[in-house]
Order: C-alpha cells, then sequence, then structure tokens
C-alpha cells in the first residue's frame, strides 16, 4: 500500500471515529426542559440558553505545556482550556508529561509513552518527549523534535476537531498542525507566546548562518498555512507585519487575568510571611522576582546590583536552567544581599506578589522584542511597583512606562538597577499609591470575560462555526 492509500485509509478511519464520538456526544449531552423554568436548559449542569442556541466547536489546543506546571506557559494553556470547555466546547488537549520549569519529569511519569485522562471536562493526551537535564541549544533541538514526532502522531489517532490550536514555542509545531490539518482537512490556528528564531538569535543560541535562515523559512512557512496567526503583544503584531504575514491574518490574542481582583493575603495558607517563614526582619524592604530561572530572563545583573548600595533583601524564587550559574555567583559574593529561594506554590507566589516592596521583572539584553512576560499582568493586580530590566524597545519597557506603574533600566546597568530599587523603596506613600493605582487601571484590559470572549468568537468562525 502506499502513502496516498495509507492516508485514505487513516481518512476513513477518523470519519468513523469522528461520527461514534458525535454520537456518544448528542446521547450524552441531550438537553432537558427543567421543571418550571422552559428558559433554561439542563446538559450536566444548568447553562445558559445563548450557550445552549450556539454551536458547540470541536477545538485540539495543542501544546508542550500544561496543568500541573505552575510557570510558563502552562497556566495560561491550562486555564484556555478549562474556559472553553466551560462554555459548552468539546476540548482536547496534546501535551507532554509535565517537567517545567524543573526539566525533569516526575518519577511517576518515567518511561510513559502515552496517558489519556480527563478533568475539568478536557481530554488530555500526554506524549512522551526527550527531557535533557541541562539543556544546551542542540538538547533543546531534540526535546522539541521529540514532542512535535509523538503528538502529531498522536493528533492523527484522535477524532477530528473543527479547529486546531498550536501554541508555539516550539515552532517546529507548525509541521505537525500542517500534517494534522492536511489529512484533517480542518484548520490551524499558530498561536506564537515566544517569536523563538528571533529570541534565539538575540541570546546568542544560535549564530547567523544557515541554521537561522532555515528557522525563518519554517517560520514564514508556518505562518503562510495556518488560518490565523496571533500573538500576545503589539510588539508581536508588528513583527508580524515586517515578517509578510497578511493583515486579516494576524490576530493579538494576549494573555489574560482573572475576572475578579484577588483577594486579600490572610486566607489559607496564604497568610504566612514570606518574611517570617524565611527569617528577614519585619522591617527589611523586599524586592523579589519570581519565575523561571532561565537565560533571556539575563538575572545575573540582579545578583551584581544586590553586593552593595541598597539596603535590602532580594529574593529570587524560581527553577530553571541558569540557577547553577546564579547560585555560583551568589556563593562566591558574601556580601551579596540576594538569595535563591524554591519556586513558590501558588498561594504563596501570590503572597509574595502583594508582601514584595519592590517586584522585578528582568529581560536580557537584545530579546525584548520576541517576548512578553505575562507575569506582569499577575503583578498590577497587586498594587506593588514594578522594577523592569529591559531594553528601550521592548514592549515591557513601553507598557511599564506609559502605564506610569513603576521604573524601567536597561539591561546590564548595574549602577542603574540600585539605584532605581534604592528611589523605588524611599519613595512616599503618595507615589506608592499612585502606581498601585495605574497599574491596576491597565491591568483591567486584560480581564478573562473579555480576552477569552473575543477569543471565542474569533475561533468559532475560523472553524465555520459561525
Amino acid at each position: 500500500m502506499g502513502a496516498e492509500g495509507y492516508f485514505r485509509l487513516l481518512q476513513v478511519k477518523r470519519q468513523t471515529e469522528r461520527a461514534s464520538f458525535e454520537s456518544f456526544v448528542a446521547k450524552r449531552f441531550q438537553p432537558q426542559t427543567p421543571p418550571g423554568n422552559p428558559s433554561k436548559f439542563l446538559w450536566t449542569s444548568q447553562i445558559d440558553e445563548d450557550l445552549y442556541q450556539r454551536r458547540r466547536v470541536k477545538i485540539t489546543v495543542w501544546g508542550i505545556n500544561y496543568d500541573p506546571e505552575p510557570t510558563g506557559i502552562g497556566p495560561f494553556n491550562t486555564d484556555l482550556c478549562k474556559w472553553l470547555a466551560s462554555r459548552g466546547h468539546s476540548v482536547t488537549m496534546l501535551s507532554t508529561f509535565p517537567y517545567y520549569p524543573w526539566w525533569k519529569k516526575r518519577p511517576e511519569d518515567a518511561g510513559k509513552w502515552h496517558e489519556r485522562s480527563v478533568a475539568d471536562g478536557v481530554i488530555v493526551h500526554r506524549c512522551w518527549h526527550y527531557v535533557p537535564e541541562k539543556p544546551s541549544t542542540l538538547k533543546r533541538l531534540l526535546h522539541e523534535l521529540s514532542f512535535v514526532a509523538t503528538s502529531t502522531w498522536r493528533a492523527l489517532c484522535t477524532p477530528t476537531p473543527d479547529v486546531y490550536f498550536v501554541v508555539s514555542p516550539s515552532l517546529f509545531l507548525g509541521i505537525g498542525a500542517f500534517v494534522a490539518s492536511r489529512v484533517s482537512r480542518r484548520p490551524f490556528v499558530f498561536h506564537v507566546q515566544d517569536l523563538q528564531p528571533d529570541a534565539a538569535l538575540g541570546l546568542g543560541m544560535i549564530k547567523p548562518g544557515l541554521s537561522v535562515k532555515l528557522l525563518y523559512m519554517l517560520e514564514r512557512w508556518s505562518y503562510g498555512r495556518a488560518a490565523l496567526v496571533s500573538g500576545i503583544s503589539q510588539g508581536m503584531m508588528d513583527a508580524y507585519r515586517r515578517k509578510g504575514v497578511p493583515e486579516e491574518k494576524i490576530y493579538l490574542f494576549p494573555n489574560w487575568i482573572p475576572d475578579e481582583p484577588p483577594a486579600g493575603v490572610a486566607d489559607g495558607q496564604a497568610a504566612a510571611s514570606f518574611r517570617r517563614e524565611y527569617g528577614l526582619a519585619p522591617q527589611t524592604p523586599l524586592i523579589a522576582y519570581s519565575g523561571n530561572l532561565g537565560v533571556k530572563q539575563g538575572l545575573d545583573v540582579v545578583v551584581e546590583a544586590a553586593r552593595g548600595g541598597v539596603d535590602a533583601h532580594w529574593a529570587i524564587c524560581g527553577e530553571g536552567a541558569a540557577k547553577p550559574v546564579l547560585e555560583a555567583a551568589i556563593a562566591a559574593a558574601p556580601d551579596c544581599g540576594a538569595r535563591l529561594y524554591p519556586l513558590q506554590p501558588d498561594d504563596r507566589y501570590r503572597a509574595l506578589l502583594r508582601e514584595a516592596d519592590v517586584n522585578l521583572i528582568t529581560q536580557q539584553r537584545g530579546t525584548g522584542q520576541f517576548f512578553f512576560p505575562s507575569k506582569l499582568l499577575s503583578i498590577l493586580q497587586y498594587g506593588r511597583p514594578v522594577l523592569a530590566v529591559a531594553d528601550e524597545s521592548s514592549e515591557l519597557a513601553r507598557a511599564t512606562r506609559e502605564g506610569g506603574f513603576g521604573v524601567v533600566v536597561a539591561p546590564g546597568d548595574v549602577a542603574g538597577l540600585r539605584e532605581a530599587a534604592r528611589t523605588i523603596i524611599r519613595a512616599s506613600a503618595e507615589q506608592k499609591a499612585e502606581w498601585a493605582q495605574r497599574g491596576r487601571a491597565w491591568v483591567d484590559q486584560f480581564r478573562r470575560s473579555r480576552v477569552l470572549g473575543e477569543f471565542e468568537q474569533r475561533l468559532a468562525r475560523v472553524a465555520g462555526a459561525v
């Protein structure tokens, strides 16, 4: 049997599976009119009439990160899937076994090739992939390609969706999405969290040459075959235009925050003070960073700035590939006011954001145009000023200055970082209140119902549902 015959047979198999799946869904979700309330319908729970009348879309979200990964893209992929499922859509997630930001799989996942589960209305397929303990450029490449291979096969073996929503990184998922899209004759949306080729070049992870040209060719090829190309910042939209993506295919889909403002920290375990837990004096000014400890964060400047000049404690909380380097730098400087701490659980992370006098966001020089740190959205909800280490041309610097909720320092400017930290700590109560008010006002535009509501409509149009 040739390749053409094989794919024809595979299509017949998938059509049969889809018909069976749709029959199951029709029986499982047969609407019932509740007694005394004919304007409402019941599926497994009560929902609004407009949801019943709206066509359910079958969506496959496809990305390397998912729950229970606590940082990076994972929480957003997870929240997106759960929200879509809560809206009545049929959602399947193609992902990996959890590994980020530790770059290590859980012991219970060792040796597993595939695992299927259902949680919060989402069907989750976890696929084996290679996870290097020390991710070099070559090992990262193998890491991403292994997931593309196993997840593409899984995509071909699962019921056909109305639309694929593919999350990059990895850029190579564009290949898998194209294969699945051609076989199923369904469109795919290519959503970019980081402009990988640009960022890798800016970080010096790859050198100009053939490899860079091939990556840009793959990028253009993936964008060209996607029905829609989305990104998380205006800077990305501008980059798409420069890269030749047609205007009608470009869509701004930023990350988001919950609809409800965060409650106070005096709830549950969040009442535990970071200062008290780690033996810091209550009056000690606290400068906090929390998240991935990677190359693109450029945290070496924080360690240098903490070596004197600011009467404060610099708390660096997280995991990542750069952690050993940071540990060595701190150990080699006895006068350093910075310390490394474990990645904080969600409740303690929220408490830390509120307790800190200054919340740090850092970017390596030359990378700020290619990604946008979504932790900014979380920070601003808690009314603390932002100290941003970022290129002048970056989206982070632009947002901080236009929003008026913090101070921007250039990457590598150790003296400038010390001075900015000192300025924020010594600021008047009125100035701190103004930063807090401006930050909360700016971040309101990213409330979940607004961002995901608009996205739902756009995705439905791509899928042909409206």
